[in-house]
């Protein structure tokens, strides 16, 4: 068999020890290695009939290219956010346009999953492993509806992938966020200030929530609930009261609202209709400042909590799950995804995550009225308490 592989949307470390895994199995198995750059823009801008596009879009994997890309995070695939399903006129590669096309007179996004199986072929890719989130795994579930082998694993920091309690990429988030945390106590001390710290997390709030557990931080919000500015401006100065250093910490997820409010969002929509989120915490900052007369620290951690080598529950999680894939792509077992449920490693079918959204379970883990995590129970629970 030739194996494809490709990563998309943000990069999350224990990706390149997961292509390592995955390519270091299928030598060993006697089948052949492809990878596909930057995700899914591999296969719509791979134009057959120029064979320079090869190199640009692909590249042969062997022992020898991987030997070394574990010791780094991020993809050496390199990734984006290319949905071939529904392209903008501006994003459709040149070569695929058709003469007198004015995209002012039909601006509406095309499909060119067809050239991608057209591709897929001319490739001779057998089974293709896409890693990534919810949003480049649908479009896998696109090719598998298809007819396409497809075999995937789940990656995101955010750990939203439904149907999956764990995906690589989200305890080395925490494990940033929960050093940043602390060491931003030194300085919020020293000045005596209210610490606003801006986490990754669109739909589920459980960065900032099990972040914000491990490390003590006073108050948390989250994707899931809106909050009301003035009463949370009430339990922080509590909080810095109560504290001998005369201080306070919240953190906040980037999908996070204020009652009355809506999500601070930017820029134009990617392919799967998503803007950019990011600045919550600011406005939340400068609203806490009016209402207290505190000075504030606000952080937005963004990349940093995506950046660098995997810790070792990602490394494992990732070297696993890129054997359980190639066992799966060996027994000719397609259209599943790689998961863990209650703890144990298993997979599920891949149309599974579009069957729900994952959300932090509230009445079980969060005090509504303090705005922090709220755990009394884990008898039972996954490690994660998701």
């Amino acid at each position: 068999m030739r194996i494809g592989i490709l990563t998309g949307g943000g990069d999350v470390p224990g990706l390149n020890p997961c292509i390592k895994a995955v390519v270091n199995r299928a030598e060993a198995e006697g089948q052949q290695v492809i990878g596909i750059r930057r995700g899914w823009w591999g296969l719509l801008h791979l134009n057959p009939d120029d064979p320079s596009s090869l190199a640009k879009c692909t590249i042969k994997l062997d022992n020898a290219h991987v030997r070394t890309i574990d010791r780094t995070g991020g993809t050496f695939l390199h990734t984006s956010r290319t949905n071939p399903g529904k392209v903008k006129p501006a994003d459709i590669p040149e070569f695929l346009r058709e003469p007198g096309w004015d995209p002012e007179r039909d601006p509406s996004p095309r499909d060119f999953t067809p050239h991608v199986l057209k591709n897929l072929e001319y490739l001779k890719v057998d089974v293709l492993v896409p890693i990534g989130g919810d949003d480049t795994l649908s479009y896998g579930e696109r090719l598998h509806e298809e007819g396409f082998p497809i075999v995937a694993i789940p990656k995101t920091m955010d750990n939203d992938v439904y149907g999956t309690d764990y995906c690589i990429g989200f305890s080395t988030a925490v494990t940033r966020s929960v050093n940043f945390l602390h060491q931003l106590r030194t300085s919020a001390g020293s000045h005596e200030r209210i610490a606003v710290v801006e986490l990754f997390g669109r739909n589920s709030g459980e960065t900032s929530l099990i972040s914000s557990y491990l490390a003590g931080v006073d108050r948390a919000l989250i994707s899931e609930v809106h909050f009301d500015p003035e009463k949370l401006a009430r339990l922080v100065m509590g909080d810095k009261r109560n504290n001998p250093s005369n201080y306070a910490m919240v953190t906040i997820s980037e999908g996070a609202q204020m009652i009355g409010g809506k999500i601070v969002e930017y820029g134009q929509a990617d392919a799967y209709g998503h803007k950019k989120l990011g600045g919550i915490g600011e406005l939340t900052g400068e609203v806490l400042k009016n209402l207290t007369g505190q000075n504030i620290i606000y952080q937005q951690l963004s990349y940093l909590m995506r950046s660098g080598a995997p810790d070792s529950l990602d490394l494992m999680v990732s070297l696993n799950y890129a054997n359980m894939a190639m066992s799966l792509v060996m027994e000719k077992k397609f259209g599943r995804m790689m998961a863990m449920r209650d703890g144990i490693y298993t997979n599920v079918p891949i149309n599974t995550i579009t069957e729900g959204m994952k959300r932090v379970d509230v009445a079980e883990l969060y005090d509504l009225d303090q705005y922090r995590p709220k755990v009394r129970h884990v008898d039972g629970k996954p490690m994660f308490l998701y």
